[in-house]
């Protein structure tokens, strides 16, 4: 398993390194000490855990998350224990407090290694979503989520915030509509109109509108307009 280690402090890093290196199944791809520089390493190395630092001297742990287009399983590892509520908020498999005691980390790697596929960091088949991700963090005032984009229905813009309609959730992310559209196109959505992205996996039925549009019934609702301008592109892609 690729692992990357998260934390500021040196002693902290080598020492986390030294209980890990006695780990035949984990390889350490690399370190970061600061938010950005851990953003930089997890969206190019693609590690499947990151053991990550909550208090950074230029931020959070929970900053890295809400930076970062590949999603990870995380471990956090802390010396405070009051973030531990909000940390398994986000999902995260375990939460270690420094110093780490050897069989508490094996513990939190045997809960990455044996979590069921569907779980998992890849959340769905690699040639079905290509280099997206398949999970988004998403914070929303005092809450937090990792959200399985394939339980995604529809992506809302509202200003400079979109919405994402999941389950009986929607939670808000400071992203624009095309900045969205451009890092899921490989993926089963389809921007429907000048507001709305919608998911392909979900549509129930479709209706011929006056003027040559659609409308779409998704799922759990709701039912979406697909303009003119991109009815033909809809029919291609659902082979009407």
């Amino acid at each position: 398993m690729r692992a990357l280690i998260v934390d500021d402090e040196p002693l902290a890093r080598r020492e986390l390194r030294r209980l890990l290196e006695r780990i035949p199944a984990i390889d350490i791809v690399g370190e970061a000490r600061y938010v950005e520089e851990a953003r930089a390493q997890i969206d190019a190395l693609s590690p499947e855990l990151v053991f990550l630092d909550i208090e950074m001297p230029d931020g959070s742990g929970f900053d890295v998350l809400a930076r970062i287009h590949h999603m990870p399983h995380v471990i956090f590892t802390t010396a405070y224990e009051q973030h531990a509520v909000r940390a398994f908020e986000v999902n995260a498999l375990d939460y270690l407090l420094k110093p780490i005691e050897p069989e508490r980390l094996e513990m939190a790697l045997a809960r990455a290694e044996w979590q069921p596929s569907d779980e998992r960091h890849e959340l769905l088949p690699k040639a079905r979503y290509g280099g997206v991700p398949h999970r988004i963090f998403v914070r929303d005032g005092a809450r937090c989520w990792f959200i399985p984009l394939h339980e995604v229905r529809l992506v809302v813009s509202e200003g400079n915030y979109v919405r994402f309609l999941w389950g009986d959730a929607q939670p808000m992310l400071a992203r624009s509509l095309t900045s969205m559209e451009q890092r899921l196109a490989s993926a089963r959505f389809f921007r429907a109109n000048r507001k709305e992205l919608m998911n392909l996996d979900f549509v129930e039925n479709v209706e011929l509108e006056m003027g040559g549009r659609l409308l779409v019934h998704l799922r759990g609702g709701p039912a979406v307009e697909v303009s003119r301008r991109q009815a033909r592109a809809f029919r291609q892609r659902m082979q009407m």
